[in-house]
């Protein structure tokens, strides 16, 4: 019997930073209160960490896969920081409407879509039992549902507080 990994799942803006359209500049990133620790916390309780989101702004043309790369890679190192470790990050560039051929279509990683859960289901040994996600709308909780795991809603405030009383109730 193969032991498998507990893991959360988080929404980027909204939950981690501060959503201000389309970020990708290091220089307009704020997290929100919380959001470092309650990674750091997590990872050492032994969770996998995982990032979820959609960047219709690589569609739309707005800014780069590289340009948001380096704001991952930012994030990555600030998260390291405080002692968390993010797993991977996972992102969907398509929109249907967008402007990059390549990204402009329907696929199946843009949440609602449980394309990029799935994703990490494939490539992680996970017990979806233990798996859970935090996003801030609608259709974070329904990418979390259509994959098989539990989705919570977060409406701002401490992330860390808001990861603990989660977990309390597990």
């Amino acid at each position: 019997m193969s032991m498998k990994d507990k893991a959360v799942f988080f929404d980027r803006d909204g939950v981690l930073n501060v959503d201000v359209d389309y970020l990708y500049k290091i220089s307009d990133l704020r997290w929100i209160e919380g959001a470092r620790e309650a990674v750091a916390y997590l990872t050492k309780l032994g969770y996998k960490i995982f990032v979820v989101t959609n960047q219709s702004g690589i569609a739309r043309g707005y800014y780069t896969v590289a340009q948001m790369q380096e704001l991952h890679d930012f994030m990555q190192q600030e998260i390291a920081a405080c002692g968390g470790k993010i797993a991977k990050i996972y992102y969907c560039p398509h929109h249907k409407e967008g402007k990059v051929a390549e990204f402009a279509h329907e696929c199946d990683c843009r949440k609602p879509k449980p394309g990029m859960l799935n994703q990490a289901f494939e490539e992680y040994a996970l017990d979806k039992e233990q798996c859970f996600l935090i996003g801030d709308g609608a259709r974070d909780v329904e990418a979390a549902e259509a994959a098989g795991i539990k989705g919570y809603l977060f409406k701002g405030g401490n992330l860390l507080d808001f990861v603990k009383t989660i977990l309390e109730k597990k």
